[in-house]
């Protein structure tokens, strides 16, 4: 039996729990209660420890307290999701505890999972019990009592109490949260989290987990999201200057490629310039596809294995164009499809995250677009309440800029906050008319049924259209047309004016006029229909 964790082992445990999060992240986006596709929960997490272990794997040092803080840092940085976010903060609450501790006993570890608990409820400003953070408070809680009546306990021993109950509490969850017994799953981020208990469990076994390969449905940035566990891979950067007489640029086209190659992608379009990060095996294949555009003002290629740098810059170089004079205000916004994009730029929102419901940003993406901006005041518009906690985050990271995240939840919410933005008034002004517009606005949403389920007694089946109003599954049928007129009957209400329509990139140039034909012709507002050409769902309805 073990008595002490020494660093070597630290780092065997946190890679067993990376690679068997690996394995099981299908399985977990399966719980997610919506049968939309974006299914993420587990995709996150898995992103999210991928890189945290990247980090403590750099460490020259068998110091415990060292490593996690490397940890802690990595998965700050890393954190996609309202999971990711809170996972990346049980770590947080784990280093803060040991950051002093060279070894761990089993007490040591026992009061890090309590001081885990107290971090992650703290990060979340209205928690939910039923959720991930009530399979780590009792879990925590009823290993911590059982040690103290334990005091020559094993570190396995330890782990036992630990994963039992947290299995329990998991299979408890449905219990305190209805939507989840409804459904009849276990809640998703509990369940990522159990899934790491059971890699560092099986890592003090002397077990090595070993990735199994997974053909993925989902998004093909996590089908290579398990290489940074064998420490190698090259972070990969470089700016092109786009120059029209070559390959025609399409950011969503150029992205796509770059998913093909590699994870941790984060593409920022300004102009004439891209800015390219990209973790890959082939560094090379990636610089050939920017070169399609135009040439390189700016090349960085880092061996994440040995931490080698080979940096070639210009003197020309910049991350971002920017004026010499820094502006008033700058926005930043989450958003996908070329037609929103656009929208969003003709409304002042100039710095795009390309993401939302099928690829959540990181914190690191937030805090790297910032950092490149000169602007006095950051606005960030997440767009996606699942994007909410990563923007907090970064805005707590920049501690130093003066950054306010604007809590929009949908895309609608995001373009009636630019809507009302002015320029020439104070940051509070701007505050309390974007977030009154915000208020005003009403989401509605069109996608198909991934699976077969029942949400709030509507019977729904796997490829079915749905309707969604706010956070609500409204109404569903196989015909995505009748489906979307009986969503709109419940939208578009005496009190709404104005009804702005995004079309997705299924839908085609007679079904998106007839669709305005429809509003026009029953409803008594003004219709303002666009092409966003977002991916997952066909309509996107606003109404103010």
């Amino acid at each position: 039996m073990t008595q002490t964790v020494n660093g070597d082992l630290f780092i065997r445990m946190l890679d067993n729990g990376a690679r068997n999060l690996t394995n099981q992240h299908q399985e977990i986006n399966a719980l997610n209660v919506f049968p939309v596709p974006d299914g993420d929960t587990g995709t996150n997490m898995n992103l999210t420890f991928t890189n945290g272990i990247k980090d403590a794997k750099a460490v020259k040092s068998t110091h415990v307290g060292e490593i996690s803080k490397a940890l802690s840092r990595g998965l700050l940085m890393g954190a996609r999701g309202n999971s990711g976010v809170i996972l990346s903060q049980i770590f947080r609450g784990f280093s803060q505890s040991v950051e002093q501790k060279s070894t761990l006993n089993s007490m040591d570890i026992a009061e890090a999972f309590m001081q885990s608990k107290e971090t992650a409820y703290k990060a979340v400003m209205r928690p939910v019990e039923g959720t991930i953070l009530t399979v780590l408070r009792e879990g925590a809680k009823k290993a911590y009592d059982w040690r103290l009546s334990n005091d020559n306990a094993s570190i396995e021993e330890y782990f036992e109490v630990l994963i039992e109950a947290s299995s329990v509490s998991l299979d408890n969850t449905p219990n305190l949260l209805p939507v989840l017994k409804e459904v009849g799953v276990v809640d998703s981020g509990g369940k990522g989290y159990l899934t790491v208990l059971e890699g560092f469990m099986a890592a003090l076994k002397g077990e090595v987990i070993e990735v199994v390969e997974i053909v993925e449905d989902e998004n093909a940035q996590s089908a290579l999201a398990n290489m940074e566990h064998d420490e190698f891979g090259y972070c990969t950067e470089f700016i092109v200057q786009i120059d029209s007489k070559q390959k025609r640029y399409d950011e969503n086209i150029f992205r796509a490629e770059l998913e093909g190659l590699g994870n941790s992608i984060v593409v920022v379009t300004d102009e004439d310039l891209v800015k390219v990060h990209v973790h890959t095996l082939n560094p090379g294949n990636a610089l050939n596809l920017g070169q399609q555009y135009g040439e390189f003002l700016k090349l960085k290629i880092e061996n994440m294995s040995e931490q080698h740098h080979t940096i070639m810059e210009s003197d020309t170089a910049h991350a971002i164009k920017t004026k010499k004079d820094p502006e008033k205000y700058a926005i930043v916004t989450v958003a996908a499809g070329d037609g929103i994009h656009n929208l969003f730029k003709e409304l002042r929102a100039e710095y795009i995250i390309s993401g939302g419901q099928t690829m959540n940003p990181s914190t690191e993406d937030f805090v790297d677009l910032i950092n490149s901006i000169n602007a006095e005041h950051v606005f960030i518009l997440p767009n996606n309440s699942n994007i909410i906690l990563a923007a907090n985050q970064a805005r707590d990271i920049l501690e130093d800029r003066d950054v306010h995240v604007l809590e929009t939840k949908s895309i609608p919410q995001g373009l009636s906050a630019c809507i009302m933005f002015n320029p020439e008034i104070s940051v509070e002004e701007n505050l309390e008319e974007m977030l009154e517009a915000v208020r005003n606005t009403t989401t509605a949403q069109v996608t198909y049924a991934i699976k077969d389920t029942v949400f709030e007694n509507l019977e729904i089946k796997k490829d079915d259209f749905m309707g969604i109003l706010e956070k609500d599954i409204i109404v569903c049928g196989p015909d995505r047309v009748d489906t979307t007129h009986k969503l709109l009957q419940a939208l578009i209400t005496e009190d709404k004016e104005i009804v702005t329509v995004l079309t997705g990139e299924d839908v085609s140039d007679e079904e998106m006029e007839a669709m305005g034909d429809y509003i026009e012709n029953n409803f008594d507002v003004e219709c303002e229909i666009h092409r966003g050409n977002q991916p997952v769902y066909s309509y996107i309805f606003g109404a103010e």
